[in-house]
């Protein structure tokens, strides 16, 4: 006959990942895969089910403690009562999106025709935050691109989804064109790749000198508008570009 204590059900086992936040777990993840998670980095492959509803939560606390020790009495003033959560929504459903969701699908058309002149989508509008203040970036892009005649073409609505995922990520503008850049070489393949961006920082706007009118322009070259000084300077003098 079995004891009265065998007969009670065991205790279950402890959670080793209980009280760990969601945040500590990705990393793991993303340190165990030898990758990186730079600001600017796309980390949607290290996210499971749940987890972006659980970074909410955690982001929400974490930003509340920042309203504490600002000395913001959230609980008494109704402007700021519910401030932590649309923080926390902004940052990881709108601003951020980009590093925590996958590259948009992206329809491709035989390029039937072998067209292989220069074509410019632009400009589109895109919107970021600096890296160094999490300060608004924004800008208008245009993207020329010669086609390669034996590979396939994308939508021009595309291009703007993929700026759009691009920028949605803490930038700093020079290194946020290469990756846009990287991104439409390796969906397109085309002869040549064309980008120049424009854009007002509000990190000089709003902060620091509080320039309100300088703008940065950069530019990515690549394939046939690096060699040919003429389609270079079609490009350019194509881009209806505002002082």
């Amino acid at each position: 006959m079995k004891s009265q204590a065998a007969m009670q059900p065991s205790a279950p086992e402890p959670n080793e990942d209980e009280g760990v936040p969601i945040s500590v777990k990705i990393r793991e993840r993303i340190v165990a895969a030898r990758k990186r998670c730079n600001a600017n980095d796309n980390i949607a492959e290290f996210l499971e089910p749940g987890d972006i509803d659980k970074l909410l939560d955690e982001v929400q606390g974490k930003m509340q403690g920042v309203l504490d020790s600002l000395v913001i009495d959230t609980a008494g003033d109704h402007n700021t009562q519910n401030t932590a959560r649309r923080v926390a929504k902004m940052y990881v459903n709108e601003v951020f999106r980009g590093r925590y969701v996958h590259a948009p699908t992206i329809t491709e058309f035989p390029n039937a025709e072998h067209l292989n002149e220069l074509m410019i989508v632009g400009p589109i509008t895109v919107r970021s935050a600096c890296s160094h203040h999490f300060c608004p970036v924004i800008g208008r892009i245009w993207i020329g691109v010669m086609p390669n005649e034996h590979t396939n073409v994308i939508g021009l609505s595309k291009y703007a989804r993929l700026a759009e995922w691009v920028m949605g990520r803490p930038q700093i503008q020079e290194e946020a064109v290469v990756q846009l850049a990287d991104l439409i070489q390796e969906k397109t393949q085309p002869d040549g790749l064309a980008i120049v961006m424009e854009a007002s920082h509000y990190c000089m706007a709003w902060r620091g000198v509080k320039d309100m009118d300088s703008k940065m322009i950069n530019s990515v070259m690549r394939g046939v508008f690096l060699k040919d000084s003429a389609l270079r300077r079609e490009f350019l003098s194509l881009i209806p570009r505002k002082d």
